[in-house]
């Protein structure tokens, strides 16, 4: 009988998370940027680190790799990462539909090609076993309530990775790489001011945070109920970019680029903002 699993975020920096997935003897470990909390972590369960599945390039996911799996890693642990882009630690290059498959512990995973935040960026599905919901790991594309910035894909891009995970069933547990929760919430409501189920959320979450606690994971259920990204198609969101920006939003991909400038520039200044982007919500 396998045993089962634990799905721990450990936080570094001031808002990231690695996610370490384990049986309580081994581990595969999800973005380590940094590697002293996750190896300290690892140490104080004496667990063996088998394996480490990186999202994308960026050094806040990948900075740790090599430290981490000298301290606490199986000889020959093999890194999986995105084919699409150049990282050093990676020994084993994935990309859409690849699977991984381990036995210590034993971890099932499907690689989801989801660009937009990177070119190369990829999720890791682990699909639902025994009536127990599955796993995201999610990395930049989705956070609770919004999505990665776009510094080198393009919107229409990330648009189709945030449909494609959308698409996932609701009860999958979505384990995002950090907690932006309360920020992004911020600007959810402001997008969408009668959401019900944002404001509710946004009190549960400002509790949660307030005693310390991680508002992760989510699910993909909760995130269509009060993620704008994932409710581009949503009258009232449209009719507040019309109002805000004075520009058309005829079609999801307008209201969903509309939405990613507007978050970008959230907390400073809109300065020319329709003049850069009206020109592409009116082809």
């Amino acid at each position: 009988m396998s045993k089962s699993l634990e799905y721990i975020p450990v936080p570094f920096n001031q808002d990231n998370y690695a996610w370490v997935i384990t049986d309580g003897t081994s581990a595969v470990v999800v973005d380590p940027g940094v590697a002293e909390p996750v190896v300290a972590y690892a140490h104080s369960r004496k667990l063996i680190v088998t394996a480490v599945l990186i999202t994308h390039h960026h050094g806040d996911h990948v900075g740790g790799v090599e430290e981490l799996l000298r301290y606490c890693g199986r000889k020959n642990a093999p890194v999986y990462g995105p084919a699409l882009e150049r990282i050093d630690a990676v020994t084993c290059k994935v990309g859409d539909g690849f699977r991984i498959e381990l036995d210590e512990p034993q971890f099932s995973a499907a690689v989801i090609a989801t660009p937009g935040h990177t070119n190369g960026h990829v999720t890791f599905y682990q699909p639902s076993v025994g009536g127990q919901p599955g796993h995201l790991f999610s990395g930049d594309t989705l956070f609770a309530s919004g999505c990665g910035r776009l510094l080198e894909g393009t919107a229409e891009e990330m648009l189709v990775s945030l449909d494609t995970l959308a698409s996932l069933p609701p009860a999958t547990l979505v384990h995002c790489a950090h907690e932006y929760t309360l920020s992004n919430l911020e600007f959810a409501r402001v997008c969408e001011p009668n959401n019900k189920c944002g404001e509710i959320w946004q009190q549960e979450a400002t509790k949660i945070r307030a005693k310390g606690r991680p508002t992760l994971p989510t699910t993909i259920g909760h995130e269509l109920s009060v993620n704008p990204f994932l409710r581009v198609g949503e009258p009232e969101i449209h009719d507040v970019l019309v109002e805000r920006f004075g520009v058309p939003v005829p079609h999801r991909l307008a209201a969903f680029i509309l939405l990613r400038a507007w978050k970008d520039l959230f907390q400073g200044e809109f300065r020319e903002l329709t003049e850069r982007w009206a020109p592409r919500l009116l082809n």
